[in-house]
């Protein structure tokens, strides 16, 4: 029976032993936003294609991610949404233990920078009848696998050509790939040196679905 519980327990931990590795994570958190190839989640964590490649394979080795050939190029996602899920969890549990990671992320977000005192459904509320406009300045493509309801998508790299775009006397409200991600953080910043009232939401579109809420596809 001792061989059976061993062999039960490694069988867990090869999960533990994928998600054991900081860009491992990272690339799991750029796969929450949608499917892509290695070359694209290569540049995307300023690493090599020959780096990527064996931590995507371990990755798969752990059935966390499927790959599909587009033409010559093999396209990568998670296997399932439950993935997404435990990068959330892990991060969220990493977080609350780790004083070294409250304080990098307070770097992140400034104070008076994140939304105080509105819950996520009041928000959904207020972006729908357009008291707020939700920004989601992630690339296009992201935006198109999956977004926060009533968002409107303007990348980052467009936001200062494209401003005249965006209502001046309604809030924005910007988000990205959820609080590691800094591109929210940076439309903040620009918004408010033209003269916008600009939040940054530290949720991205894995946190929105760990909460059990709607996202559009």
């Amino acid at each position: 029976m001792r061989d059976v519980k061993n062999h039960l327990y490694e069988q867990v931990a090869r999960i533990g032993k994928a998600m054991a590795s900081s860009k491992r994570l990272e690339l799991v958190e750029l796969l929450c936003q949608g499917e892509k190839t290695v070359e694209l989640l290569a540049e995307q964590a300023e690493i090599s294609v020959k780096l990527a490649s064996a931590h995507l394979k371990a990755l798969r080795q752990a059935r966390l991610v499927d790959t599909r050939k587009d033409g010559k190029y093999v396209t990568y996602r998670l296997s399932n949404t439950s993935v997404a899920d435990l990068w959330v969890a892990m991060r969220t549990e990493a977080e609350e233990r780790l004083v070294e990671l409250q304080v990098a992320l307070a770097g992140i977000v400034s104070h008076g920078d994140a939304l105080q005192g509105i819950d996520r459904a009041t928000m959904l509320q207020k972006a729908k009848s357009g008291e707020i406009l939700m920004l989601d300045v992630r690339p296009q493509a992201e935006f198109d696998s999956a977004h926060l309801p009533h968002a409107r998508s303007l990348p980052v790299d467009e936001l200062l050509k494209r401003l005249a775009e965006l209502p001046q006397g309604t809030p924005v409200v910007a988000y990205c790939r959820g609080p590691f991600c800094l591109m929210a953080k940076d439309a903040v910043e620009l918004l408010r040196q033209h003269g916008y009232s600009a939040h940054h939401l530290i949720d991205g579109v894995a946190e929105w679905r760990a909460q059990g809420l709607p996202v559009e596809v």
